[in-house]
């Protein structure tokens, strides 16, 4: 706490006084100040009369002079508020150190325990004294509520105390009432259980006025206050009783009604255990005694609960001990009739083993029989004395494909041959004649799935038997047996064939052991063929070529399953002898069985092949000399460029030497320049050009005038004369087509004659043809026709003109997708596409043009073509 002096009323006034008086006496200095330093100002003296001038002339020293009085009175006022302002705050003081005092008394006596002690807050502002207040309030009221919860939980330890005492439900019933009825100072009470058998509760104990009553009362669910307590499961508390409530009277007090009455249902885990009901002559019963019976009634309820559970336990255990004990005499019953039931039931399973022994022999024997039909070779059929069949084995859906059911409606006979049936039925009479005697017939017939086989059919007429009683006939399927037959019957003609054959022919198998030989291996080899067979390869070691062959043979054909075949050359009884050897694999079901070797003598073959090879040697070398030949007798591009500059020629003969061949010629001031197509190709028309070559320099040299038509004339007859086909007996054919041209570089003319050949003449970007005459150089003229003499065209030409002739090779090649002809199109095609191409290098361009065309067609023939820039 902080202390404050005390100032007095009369202690501040004077306070006062004393500082108003020390303001006024410091205010003095700022008129005497202003004073003296006026007079200063002016010189002149300072007394009263200077003073009274000074203020005469300057009035503000009046105003200067009123400063001590305003100063004084600002001060006195200041002061004054001041000290009025600490006498309040004083006198709050005082007032809270007062309240402060009696709060801290209140505290002191609330912290003793006297809730009671009085206390009166000082006021509003008295927010300590307020919350002591509330405080002691709270903590009577938490006093109290602690009593009532001392003595609920005091109550609820003493029945608890009396429940763990008791086992029996009427004993615990009795003393927990008595102890609830003294405790919650009641005069009489009583408890029900509910019997949940007979749907009712019935009264356990009721003790009144100290004393213990017996009554019998049951009551339903719903019935009376008792039942509506355990129907609704609540508390029923009234304070008017009914008229007909049963009163219990007392000799001493007499017989006194309860005024009021509290009825405590007992439930726990929601199931009632039954009803308490206490009766007081009070007029009210106390809520704090309602809330104890309530929490109490739940112990109660959970201890009948578990009572009852046990009582039920215990009752459970003894019945089911005295169950276990007759389990045991049953169980001991039992075992003695399980060991009985045991050895009757080994018994059992003996005989049942002999049984089921008996009937798996019998099941085994009916398979077996069932399978030996099933899977034999042979068809039993037994047929009545009409020819009918009656029994059939199964074994013929196996062999026939058809069900014994679809034979026994008429397919046995019906797939018959005309044969077969009549031989069945005349085999069928003859048994009927013939009784035991087996007859045996073969036929083919067409199963199920119209494969033909054979049958060999064996009957025996049983009709007497009484166990068959009809005529019984094996059928089997022969047809293996036939061709295996068959195939002996060829293996016997291919045997015949390979011994009478000029080949050698051995068969071996995989491992090189021979299993047969020709005599043809004794003729070549001078081996035994006989005691060839079943040795191994090494039998042949002494021709090592062989041997090693056929072990290379067999090495091969293991791995690629296919024929394996070359020529060798060894020393034989005939000389030096080429075989051509075939190794020939043998399967059986894919298996490699054996391989056969062929051996077929090729020396004279051969030697033939080295004749012929020598001389083809030889007529290539003839060709090729004779190609020399014509290769330099031929012009060639650098030649022709010294004359015509822009020009080429495109030459591709089909052969070594070639019927067609350039020409080119100078004499005087004329150029002469022709492509020859003669008949033929290869050597023959080759041996054609060279008489078309030096035939047309005979003609042109020996007189520079003949026009270009006049020199096909000549050239014409000169090449019938050199053929001879100018005589009567002539019959050749041969002869040459031929584009011929005559130059005049001065006039700038050109003369064109043509056999069956064109030229082709461009101005301008435009072609125009001038086609040749339709006969040919040399041949035998029509008897009857007079020959017309070569038309001779003139061509005034100018620089830039092109011409193209050529031999029909290039046109007659064929190519392209439809494999037809190159064509005089394709050519024309070539040169417009190609006007402003230098001349030079449409060699290249028709090149590439007709080789793409041809592809892999081959070249039908020679091919020539010329061209010429002007």
């Amino acid at each position: 706490m902080i202390s404050f002096g005390i100032i007095s009323t009369t202690d501040s006034k004077q306070v006062i006084r004393q500082r108003v008086t020390q303001a006024f006496l410091v205010s003095l200095m700022f008129p005497m100040i202003a004073w003296i330093v006026d007079i200063l100002s002016r010189g002149i003296p300072f007394n009263l009369t200077s003073i009274a001038d000074i203020h005469a002339t300057n009035p503000i020293h009046w105003i200067i002079d009123l400063a001590p009085f305003v100063i004084s009175y600002v001060t006195w006022l200041q002061l004054t508020r001041h000290y009025r302002r600490i006498l309040l705050l004083e006198k709050e003081l005082r007032q809270r150190d007062e309240d402060i005092e009696k709060n801290a008394r209140f505290a002191q006596r609330i912290g003793e325990g006297d809730y009671n002690a009085p206390f009166q807050v000082g006021g509003d502002d008295d927010i300590l004294g307020k919350s002591l207040v509330i405080m002691r309030d709270n903590l009577l009221a938490n006093q109290k509520k602690e009593a009532e919860q001392n003595w609920i939980t005091k109550g609820k330890d003493e029945i608890s105390h009396i429940l763990r005492l008791h086992n029996n439900i009427d004993e615990l019933s009795y003393d927990v009432l008595v102890k609830l009825i003294n405790y919650i100072r009641t005069i009489q009470g009583a408890i029900y259980l509910y019997d949940e058998e007979k749907q009712k509760l019935v009264n356990l104990a009721t003790y009144a006025y100290n004393r213990r009553k017996y009554i019998k009362q049951e009551f339903r669910i719903g019935e009376g206050l008792i039942g509506e307590c355990a129907y609704e499961r609540e508390f029923i508390y009234r304070t008017e009783v009914p008229d007909n409530y049963v009163t219990i009277t007392s000799g001493i007090l007499g017989d006194r009604k309860p005024k009021s009455l509290l009825l405590v249902p007992l439930i726990t885990d929601e199931k009632l255990e039954g009803v308490l009901e206490f009766a007081s002559l009070d007029d009210e019963i106390p809520e704090l005694t309602i809330r104890f019976l309530k929490e109490v009634g739940e112990i109660i309820a959970r201890t009948i609960f578990n009572l009852r559970i046990n009582q039920k336990t215990e009752k459970l255990l003894q019945e089911a001990q005295q169950m276990a004990q007759e389990l045991k005499e049953n169980e001991e019953e039992l075992r003695q009739n399980a060991e009985e039931m045991k050895i009757t039931q080994e018994e059992l399973e003996i005989s049942n083993a002999k049984l089921e022994a008996k009937i798996q022999e019998v099941e085994n024997a009916q398979k077996r029989l069932h399978s030996l039909l099933e899977n034999a070779s042979e068809i039993i059929s037994i047929y009545n004395s009409e020819k009918q069949l009656t029994y059939i084995s199964p074994s013929v859906t196996k062999i026939l494909g058809y069900t014994p059911q679809e034979m026994m409606s008429g397919k046995d006979i019906d797939r018959l041959t005309r044969k077969g049936e009549a031989a069945f039925n005349e085999m069928f009479e003859q048994l009927l004649e013939n009784p035991r005697i087996a007859i045996t017939i073969q036929y083919t017939f067409m199963k199920k799935d119209g494969e033909k086989i054979f049958l060999e059919v064996t009957g025996r007429n049983l009709l007497d038997d009484p166990a068959i009683g009809g005529i019984i006939i094996n059928s089997r399927d022969i047809t293996e047996r036939k061709r295996a037959e068959k195939e002996e019957r060829m293996r016997s003609k291919m045997q015949s064939l390979s011994e009478n054959s000029p080949d050698i022919i051995m068969r071996v198998n995989p491992a090189g052991q021979f299993f047969y030989a020709n005599p043809m291996v004794e003729t070549y080899l001078g081996i035994d063929y006989r005691e060839l067979v079943n040795q191994t390869i090494t039998a042949l070691d002494g021709i090592p070529v062989l041997s090693n062959f056929i072990r290379e043979a067999i090495k091969t054909i293991k791995v690629e399953k296919e024929k394996y075949e070359g020529e060798i050359t060894f020393t034989t009884n005939r000389g030096e002898t080429v075989m051509h050897i075939v190794g020939i694999p043998e399967f059986n079901e894919n298996e490699l069985e054996t391989i056969l070797f062929v051996a077929h003598d090729i020396t004279e073959q051969k030697q033939t092949e080295r004749e012929i090879q020598e001389k083809n040697r030889k007529i290539t070398e003839s060709i090729n000399y004779a190609q020399r030949i014509q290769t330099s007798i031929l012009p060639n591009n650098r030649i022709i460029r010294q004359y015509l500059p822009k020009s080429f020629i495109y030459y591709h003969p089909r052969d070594v030497v070639s019927g067609d061949f350039p020409w080119f010629f100078i004499k005087d001031d004329f150029i002469y320049i022709a492509a020859v197509d003669c008949t033929g190709h290869g050597v023959p028309g080759a041996l054609l050009s060279f008489i078309g070559y030096f035939t047309l320099n005979n003609v042109v040299d020996h007189d520079s005038s003949y026009t270009a038509g006049q020199i096909l004339d000549h050239l014409h007859f000169g090449v019938r004369k050199t053929l001879k086909q100018d005589r009567p007996d002539a019959d050749a054919r041969d002869g040459m087509d031929i584009a011929f041209c005559k130059i005049n570089p001065k006039n700038k003319e050109l003369q064109y004659a043509g056999a069956h050949r064109p030229l082709y003449f461009v101005r301008n970007g435009e072609l125009t043809e001038y086609k040749g005459d339709r006969k040919a150089i040399g041949g035998i003229p029509h008897p009857k026709k007079a020959e017309e003499p070569f038309t001779n065209y003139i061509i005034e030409y100018k620089p830039g003109d092109r011409v193209y002739f050529f031999s029909d090779g290039i046109v007659d090649q064929v190519g392209g997708p439809e494999k037809k002809k190159f064509g005089a199109q394709s050519i024309r095609d070539i040169i417009m596409n190609n006007l402003k191409t230098p001349i030079h290098e449409l060699n290249d361009v028709f090149a590439k043009a007709l080789t793409d065309y041809q592809g892999e067609n081959k070249q039908v023939d020679d091919i020539l073509l010329i061209g010429i820039e002007f």
